[in-house]
């Protein structure tokens, strides 16, 4: 991370559980926020679940425990507040007026104060209930009886939550007045998700597999993800190979062109391929069966 911290002296407060508050948390303190979070008597859930990456996610942040079902807790809260430029939450919008921590709410008490509300799904879809699996399997992330291999959703709406901020920040330094961001993990996983949509990453996609040169194959004592995907690296991937291309370009999605590429990694080890990857300076990697 860059050693220059563009929010030094903005003030976050989170009430935001689980992994996209935490994360989008982790970013705005690497960025120089003054982070706070509030946890309920129980903790946050990934305190169980993952006690030594909910430690790496709030580094530097300050911790308090509130229960905000009790009156004692909500005007505990409400001591922060007023200090506090942003908000981030993780309730559902029902839960958050139970609190009285809508929008409306908040707005009218702290003029200034931006709130960013990271939901399951935008709008009046934000009431049901979802986690990263259900907003990935939605949008075509889940294949077969697979779980995905990392938290998409989750990851990319903190992404999208620390944006909002930086929104946020900004409308206050044109307005004077806070705004209200509502980051949903179902949009998260359809903006990761767009390639697949564009058909780039299915089976017949440049970068599903149709292409010869952005692939994984086997080698002799492992595996090699080659992402020769522009014609030069093509070319010195095919060269390598002893491959003659008529045409450099549509040559790389026939099926022959792959059997020869696929044929010449089988007999190479990971060491002879990393150092040809190294002398003709070709994007692959070597990877352990």
């Amino acid at each position: 991370m860059s050693s220059l911290k563009p929010l030094r002296g903005v003030r976050v407060l989170s009430l935001a559980l689980n992994l996209p508050g935490p994360a989008a948390l982790m970013r705005l303190a690497q960025m120089g926020a003054s982070c706070t979070k509030v946890n309920p008597p129980s903790g946050d859930p990934m305190q169980h679940y993952t006690p030594d990456g909910y430690d790496m996610l709030h580094h530097g942040a300050k911790h308090k425990t509130l229960d905000l079902k009790t009156a004692a807790g909500q005007a505990a809260l409400h001591k922060l507040l007023p200090k506090t430029d942003v908000l981030l939450t993780s309730f559902r919008p029902s839960a958050l007026s139970k609190l009285g921590l809508s929008w409306k709410t908040l707005h009218k008490q702290y003029p200034t104060l931006s709130l960013i509300e990271v939901v399951g799904a935008p709008g009046p879809l934000a009431e049901i209930p979802g986690h990263d699996l259900t907003y990935q399997a939605e949008v075509g992330l889940v294949n077969g009886m697979d779980l995905p291999p990392s938290l998409f959703a989750d990851m990319g709406g903190a992404l999208m939550a620390s944006e909002a901020t930086l929104k946020a920040l900004i409308t206050l330094k044109t307005t004077g007045k806070g705004s209200h961001h509502e980051v949903a993990l179902s949009d998260a996983a359809a903006w990761l998700a767009l390639p697949r949509q564009l058909r780039m990453t299915t089976p017949d996609g440049a970068v599903g597999g149709a292409h010869a040169g952005y692939r994984v194959y086997a080698c002799k004592n492992g595996r090699v993800a080659v992402a020769a995907l522009e014609p030069h690296f093509a070319i010195r991937l095919c060269e390598a190979a002893g491959i003659t291309l008529a045409h450099p370009v549509k040559d790389l999605f026939k099926p022959a062109t792959r059997k020869a590429v696929e044929t010449f990694l089988a007999s190479q080890t990971r060491a002879q391929l990393d150092k040809l990857a190294t002398a003709k300076d070709i994007p692959m990697l070597t990877l352990a069966r």
